[in-house]
């Protein structure tokens, strides 16, 4: 659901990493893609040293950081799609998402603790 953050009524991407960061760590994500891609509290990743719970960026919108979902590890990632589909799993080697993947954050926890 466009502009969604809750289990009960639809995520959006952004809303869907926002969620589910406040509830596994207490974090607070700002809620847009763009917004979670430029958070201060977010360290830049390269995509060869991702590790699960890592937010991944990508360009679906024809502009840079318009999707986002968490790196689940080989190569895959969760997120809400889009309005009318559920919350799923993907293979970022498809060559939809490795076309347009534009980056990844990762949350220091050291400095949340």
């Amino acid at each position: 659901t466009w502009g969604g953050g809750n289990h009960n009524h639809g995520f959006d991407c952004s809303g869907f990493t926002r969620y589910i960061f406040n509830l596994a760590l207490g974090v607070k994500l700002p809620h847009s893609a763009r917004e979670q891609a430029l958070y201060p509290e977010l360290q830049v990743v390269d995509r060869e040293s991702l590790q699960p719970g890592d937010l991944v960026f990508f360009n679906t919108m024809q502009r840079a950081f318009s999707h986002v979902g968490i790196y689940a590890g080989d190569n895959r990632f969760i997120h809400a799609p889009r309005k009318g589909l559920r919350v799923r799993l993907e293979d970022m080697s498809h060559s939809y998402w490795a076309s347009r993947f534009n980056g990844a954050r990762r949350i220091d926890l050291d400095a949340q603790l």
